[in-house]
C-alpha cells in the first residue's frame, strides 16, 4: 500500500484548482497526501482551498511567484510518498487514475515512470488529438525531442527517479517539463496507460503557452543542456542535434525578421560549439 504524493502548483486559479483537488479527493485510490503549492497568489485561492476542509489537503504557500518549476520541487520535496504523481491547476483526474497507476508500479517493480492517455478539452469543446502528439512507449526518447508528448498532469513516478535524473530546472519560465523528461527518456523506459484518465481543459487566456511568446527559446536552451550532460549515447547525441538543427533554423529565421540579429547569431555560436554548425543552413548566420 504505497504513500502517494499529489502534488499540485497553481496561481490565480481559485476556482480551477478546487476542482482539480476535488478530482483528487474522490480518487478510489485514499492512501495519498495532496500538497497544494500556492505560488503568490493574489486571488481567493486561500480561502476556497480552506473551506474545502479536508485533512488530506495541505497548503504550501509562497509570498512571491516562483514559477512552476519552484512550485512543483517544493510540494515534491516536502511530500512523503514513495511515489509522486502530478496535476496541473487546470486540470483534473478520472476516478481510478491513481488505482490504476499504482497497480502498474505493483505489479512491475523494475517501472519508474508511467502516465496515462488523455481528454482534452478546448474552450469547454472535446477535441482529438493531432497524430503528432499520440503517447508511446517503452524507449520514447527519439519521439520526446519534437515536442512534449508526456503531460505532467498524467505521470506517476518514482520519487528516486529525481535523483537519478534532476529536478525541474527552476531557470527555465517554460518548457520545464520537455526539458526534465528529456532527461528521463534517455535513460529510462516510459510505461503508458491507454484508457484516458486525466481531463486536459485548454484555451483559457493564463495559460503559459499563450502568455509565454517564442516557446521555442527554451526548448532550444533545453536541447543544448541535454547535449551538454554526458547522458546519451551515440545515438541519442546525433537525434538531439538532428532536432536542435531544425528548432535553431526556424527560431532563427523569425529572429531575422524581427530584427533581433544578435541573437540569432549567438544561437548559430551555440550550435557550432557543439559541433553542428556544418549541417546548418547558413542563412541563418546574421
Amino acid at each position: 500500500m504505497p504513500l502517494v504524493t499529489v502534488v499540485i502548483p497553481t496561481h490565480n486559479r481559485a476556482e480551477p484548482v478546487c476542482r482539480a483537488v476535488e478530482s483528487v479527493l474522490d480518487q478510489t485510490w485514499r492512501r495519498m497526501e495532496i500538497i497544494v503549492v500556492d505560488d503568490g497568489s493574489t486571488d481567493d485561492t486561500a480561502a476556497r482551498l480552506e473551506a474545502l476542509q479536508s485533512p488530506m489537503v495541505r497548503c504550501l504557500r509562497s509570498p512571491v511567484n516562483r514559477g512552476v518549476s519552484a512550485a512543483r520541487n517544493w510540494g515534491i520535496r516536502h511530500g512523503r510518498g514513495e511515489l509522486v504523481a502530478l496535476l496541473d491547476s487546470d486540470d483534473c483526474w478520472r476516478p481510478e487514475k491513481l488505482s490504476r497507476q499504482v497497480e502498474v508500479f505493483v505489479r512491475h517493480p523494475e517501472t519508474l515512470i508511467t502516465q496515462t492517455e488523455e481528454i482534452w478539452i478546448r474552450d469547454g469543446v472535446r477535441v482529438n488529438p493531432r497524430r503528432r502528439h499520440r503517447k508511446r512507449q517503452g524507449d520514447i526518447f527519439a519521439h520526446c525531442l519534437p515536442r512534449c508528448i508526456i503531460s505532467p498532469s498524467a505521470v506517476m513516478l518514482r520519487r528516486r527517479l529525481f535523483t537519478a535524473v534532476g529536478w525541474f530546472d527552476e531557470r527555465l519560465p517554460a518548457c520545464e517539463d520537455y526539458d526534465l523528461w528529456l532527461r528521463v527518456a534517455a535513460r529510462f523506459p516510459v510505461h503508458l496507460d491507454p484508457e484516458p484518465l486525466v481531463v486536459k481543459y485548454g484555451g483559457h487566456a493564463d495559460q503559459l503557452s499563450r502568455r509565454i511568446p517564442a516557446l521555442d527559446r527554451y526548448r532550444i536552451a533545453a536541447l543544448l543542456k541535454l547535449l551538454d550532460s554526458n547522458i546519451l549515447d551515440d545515438r541519442q547525441c546525433e537525434l538531439t542535434m538532428a532536432e536542435l538543427r531544425r528548432k535553431v533554423q526556424v527560431y532563427a529565421a523569425g529572429c531575422r525578421k524581427r530584427g533581433r540579429t544578435a541573437e540569432a547569431a549567438d544561437l548559430a555560436r551555440e550550435v557550432e560549439r557543439r559541433g553542428g554548425m556544418a549541417a546548418l543552413d547558413s542563412g541563418i548566420v546574421c
